[in-house]
């Protein structure tokens, strides 16, 4: 018997990473899956992008657990795509219970050299796609009234500023005060809205070129170790450089299941510390 037995959860961002590891959890504890990414690279990451064949062995993944998946390829920021999806994924899966906000990007540089698509993309992605997850699958969760669990991964850069992010810093924050909002919104309903907020956590969205440079701006050809060892050093209270991420899957399990039936509206570090090291 799993935590989630009989429910079905939407994860955005769910090819690889975060994302990935959120919706093989889940599947894990017992719950369907309906699988969202949007499977290409975006203009201001320094990063590749996500694959369709990434998304498609997250689904491989989910169906070793004998549960059901339902995929599909959209940008978060696309409120018609995610509308659709949401609904083709509820028709063939039967209800919804848990939503999970996942998708984001990174980029960085100080405030007043980010340039306007830099801050527009950022902003459209980890802000607005936020909202547009929500308002595409609250109006299911109040129609099947059973109650639900809406979790958005935010940051520590949600509850504290970083240099060199100021558009990702003010994207994260957006989301903490839509948790809060959305618990006070939607707790009639029996909805429950809470944000997680991690410290680094080893993904490909962090591990690469330019955030070696970021971290050790004093070598020409920063290395994977070098930037393992800046963030043990600066980052975190705990002496790691950084969370993997199971760790924040726990957590959204948690956050699932009903031994959170009475938690909302709160903001959950799981920060090796972070927040708290002077």
């Amino acid at each position: 018997m799993g935590q989630l037995d009989n429910k079905v959860a939407l994860v955005t961002g769910a090819a690889r990473g975060q994302g990935r590891s959120h919706a093989i959890r889940l599947a894990e504890e017992g719950a369907d899956i309906i699988a969202l990414d949007i499977c290409s690279s975006l203009d201001t990451t320094e990063y590749e992008g996500a694959t369709r064949e990434d998304l498609d062995e997250t689904a491989r993944f989910i169906e070793k657990y004998d549960r059901r998946v339902h995929t599909a390829v959209v940008d978060v920021r696309d409120l018609a795509g995610l509308e659709t999806a949401v609904a083709e994924g509820i028709a063939e899966l039967g209800r919804l219970d848990t939503v999970v906000a996942n998708a984001g990007i990174f980029s960085s540089a100080p405030l007043h050299e980010l340039t306007e698509q830099q801050w527009d993309e950022m902003i459209a992605v980890n802000l607005s796609g936020v909202w547009k997850t929500m308002r595409a699958t609250v109006p299911h969760l109040i129609e099947q009234g059973e109650g639900g669990s809406i979790v958005l991964i935010s940051s520590t850069g949600g509850l504290q500023g970083f240099p060199n992010f100021a558009h990702y810093v003010a994207a994260k924050h957006g989301v903490t005060g839509l948790a809060r909002t959305a618990s006070n919104e939607l707790g009639a309903h029996r909805i429950r809205c809470n944000s997680i907020h991690p410290t680094s956590v080893l993904t490909d969205m962090i591990d690469h070129e330019a955030m070696y440079k970021l971290f050790r701006p004093d070598l020409e050809k920063p290395t994977h170790a070098d930037f393992r060892d800046a963030c043990q050093q600066g980052m975190n209270v705990l002496p790691i450089p950084w969370l993997e991420p199971v760790d924040i899957s726990n957590a959204v399990v948690w956050l699932a299941s009903d031994a959170a039936r009475y938690v909302t509206g709160i903001a959950l570090p799981i920060d090796a510390g972070a927040l708290s090291k002077v």
